[in-house]
């Protein structure tokens, strides 16, 4: 039995299930290559990703699913929720 809770949406105070990672990299804080991740649901995917494109930090927007896979694919990546 896995005790491993499904991953949830970092808008505050949104617990749906997400769908979504929004990486992002804060070019004066992170090197080019470092991504750091959000979780979004359907409702706040345009949301989470519009607040880091107007700063010019969003890099990629990308199905769960897909980055679950590039991840086993090369290791693991960091995850941030947004304050």
């Amino acid at each position: 039995m896995s005790t491993e809770q499904p991953p949830v949406c970092s808008a505050k105070g949104c617990r749906a299930a997400a769908v979504w990672v929004i990486a992002w990299n804060n070019p004066t804080l992170h090197t080019p290559e470092r991504r750091k991740t959000w979780l979004a649901c359907e409702e706040h995917r345009e949301h989470l990703s519009g607040f880091l494109g107007v700063r010019g930090f969003l890099k990629e927007v990308v199905a769960l699913e897909e980055w679950q896979a590039r991840q086993t694919d090369q290791g693991s990546g960091g995850s941030d929720t947004p304050e």
